[in-house]
C-alpha cells in the first residue's frame, strides 16, 4: 500500500474541510457517537467511511494495485519471503472439489482451480531495534534463521490477511502480524493467496489448504521443519477470517465424507483423517457474503463499511481490465449461485462438530450478527468458543485504532488465544479453555459476561431464509455486486 507523503497528501488534502466539520460536531456533542468515541476515533472512522463509499469509485484493478504496493520492510520485524512449490499430485485439488460438491446446492456454479505455487512471508519480531531500522542485506534463508533465533515458543500462526478477497496482501499486514509474533513469542506465516476477481472461489481456499499442509509436511527445500498441528493457530481479519473458518470447514468435510484413506502430497503419502489446527483466531471475520443479517443496517453508525443501497441506487464498480469478468459473474468472489455455500459464507455451515476452538474479537459492527450466529451455533455443537465484543467499535478495530484501550485489549486477547491453544509442547497438555462470551463497554472496557447461547439474533431457519432471499435478490439484479464492498 502506498503510504508515501505525496500519496497521503493527495488523499487527505481534499478532506480538510470534512475533517474540520467532523471535529466540530464531535466537540459540540452533536455526533451520535460523541459519548462513545474520542475525537481521533471519530475523525478516523469518518475519513475511512468517506474513502470507502466514494460516489466515483476507482476501477478494481487500480484499487488492487494500490493496496498491494509494498511499503518496504523496516523496524521491529523479521520477514523471510518464501514460495511454497505446488505438488505434482492433484490430490489436494480433488479433495477440495469433492468437498465443494458435497456441500453445494443443485445449481451452484464454480470452476475447478489450478494448483499453483503459493507465496508467503515468514514473519517474526525483531527485538531492540528502532522503528526506522532498515532490513538487513541477507538471503531469505538467513532472514529465516535470524527470525528463528528470536523465537522462543512453539507457536506458529498461519495468517490470512483481510481485504474483501480482492485487496491487500502480506505486505499490507506486516505490522499487526509481527505484533502477533511478538506477543506469542512465536512466528507467523502470512499467505499471499490469490485475489478475486481474477481468481474466484475456490482459488484462495485451495492456496490456504496447500499452505496448511505445507506447514505439516514441508515440501523439499523448505526453510521450516514439520510443524505439529497442535502448534498451528489459524488467524485472520475480515476476509482472512472467512478463509480461516472455511479452511476448518473444508478439513471437517474431508474428514467426514472423503472415501480416500491416503493423500499424496509432494511424494509423501498422508493418512486421512487430516489433523485440525490448534485453533482459529478471528478478528471481525466476514462470514456472510450475502450480507443479509440485521446488523448490516442496525450497526452502520459505528462502522465505516458502506451500508447497503436500495434498488434505485444499485452499486456498481467501473469497468476495467478485470471487471466485469468474461463471462460476467455477479459477485467479485464467486458466482452468485455460490453465495450461500458453506465454504464461501461460513454462516451457512450447518455442522461445526469436532472443530478446534474458535476465538472471535468483534466490534459493534455491521458484520456482528453473522459472527454471533456462527459463534453460538459452534458453541451449541460442543466447540470451545471465546467471543469478545466491544461496544461501539467498528470493523477490525484492533488493527485500525491502535491508540484505544479497546483495541489494545482486543489485540492482546487475540494473541493470547493463539499462545494458549498452540503453545504446548508435543508431550505437554494444552491449556484447557472454556467457552465464554464477554461484552466490553465503550471507553472503560468494563467487562460483562454474556450467555453465548443468546448471541444469535435469528434462528438457523431464519438465517437460511435470509441468505436465500439475499442470493435471489442478487441473481435478479436487485442488488449490485458492490453492495457493501469498499469503493475507493
Amino acid at each position: 500500500m502506498d503510504t508515501s507523503p505525496s500519496a497521503l497528501l493527495r488523499v487527505f488534502l481534499p478532506k480538510v474541510p470534512f475533517i474540520a466539520r467532523t471535529a466540530l460536531w464531535h466537540t459540540l456533542w452533536l455526533s451520535s457517537t460523541s459519548s462513545k468515541w474520542d475525537l481521533r476515533t471519530e475523525i478516523t472512522v469518518n475519513i475511512i467511511r468517506s474513502l470507502l463509499n466514494s460516489p466515483k469509485p476507482t476501477p478494481l484493478l487500480q484499487q488492487q494495485r494500490w493496496s498491494v504496493k509494498d511499503p518496504g520492510i523496516k523496524g521491529a520485524m523479521w520477514i523471510s519471503k518464501v514460495t511454497l512449490p505446488k505438488p505434482e499430485e492433484e490430490d489436494i485439488r480433488l479433495l477440495l472439489v469433492d468437498a465443494v460438491e458435497s456441500m453445494k446446492g443443485d445449481e451452484a456454479v464454480y470452476a475447478s482451480p489450478a494448483i499453483l505455487p503459493v507465496e508467503a512471508e515468514w514473519t517474526g519480531y525483531r527485538a531492540s531495534v528502532r522503528h526506522d531500522r532498515p532490513r538487513l542485506d541477507l538471503s531469505e534463508a538467513q532472514h529465516y534463521q535470524r527470525m528463528m533465533s528470536e523465537v522462543t515458543s512453539p507457536v506458529t500462526i498461519l495468517y490470512f490477511h483481510g481485504g474483501v478477497h480482492y485487496l491487500m496482501d502480506p505486505a499490507s499486514h506486516r505490522i499487526p502480524v509481527s505484533g502477533l509474533a511478538h506477543l506469542t513469542n512465536g512466528r507467523c506465516l502470512s499467505v499471499r493467496y490469490r485475489l478475486s476477481p481474477q481468481n474466484p472461489f475456490p482459488c484462495a481456499l485451495l492456496d490456504a489448504f496447500q499452505t496448511y499442509l505445507s506447514l505439516l509436511y514441508p515440501p523439499p527445500g523448505s526453510f521450516h521443519e514439520p510443524i505439529a498441528a497442535s502448534n498451528i493457530a489459524l488467524a485472520g481479519d475480515s476476509a482472512g477470517g472467512n478463509l480461516a473458518l472455511a479452511l476448518v470447514q473444508l478439513i471437517l468435510e474431508i474428514n467426514r465424507s472423503s472415501t480416500q484413506r491416503m493423500l499424496a502430497f509432494h511424494g509423501r503419502s498422508i493418512g486421512l483423517p487430516l489433523p485440525l489446527p490448534a485453533g482459529i483466531a478471528s478478528s471481525s471475520p466476514w462470514t456472510d457474503i450475502t450480507r443479509c443479517m440485521p446488523s448490516i443496517l442496525s450497526n452502520a453508525q459505528y462502522d465505516y463499511l458502506p451500508p447497503p443501497k436500495g434498488a434505485e441506487t444499485v452499486s456498481r464498480f467501473p469497468h476495467d481490465e478485470i471487471w466485469p469478468t468474461n463471462p460476467p459473474r455477479g459477485d467479485i468472489y464467486c458466482d452468485l449461485s455460490m453465495l450461500d455455500h458453506p465454504l464461501v459464507s461460513p454462516l451457512a455451515a450447518k455442522d461445526w462438530t469436532g472443530s478446534c476452538p474458535i476465538f472471535f474479537v468483534s466490534g459493534e459492527e455491521m458484520l456482528a450478527d453473522e459472527e454471533k450466529a456462527v459463534a453460538s451455533l459452534a458453541a451449541e455443537q460442543g466447540v470451545t468458543v471465546i467471543w469478545e465484543q466491544y461496544e461501539a467499535m467498528p470493523h477490525c478495530f484492533p488493527l485500525l485504532l491502535e491508540h484505544l484501550q479497546a483495541s489494545q485489549k482486543g489485540f492482546k486477547n487475540w494473541a493470547a488465544f493463539c499462545a494458549k491453544v498452540a503453545g504446548g509442547n508435543h508431550n505437554e497438555e494444552q491449556i484447557k479453555l472454556e467457552t465464554k462470551a464477554t461484552w466490553f463497554a465503550a471507553k472503560t472496557c468494563r467487562e460483562t459476561a454474556v450467555d453465548i447461547r443468546s448471541l444469535a439474533v435469528c434462528s438457523r431457519e431464519e438465517v437460511a431464509e435470509r441468505m436465500e432471499s439475499a442470493k435471489q435478490a442478487r441473481m435478479q439484479g436487485k442488488e449490485g455486486e458492490a453492495k457493501i464492498l469498499p469503493k475507493i
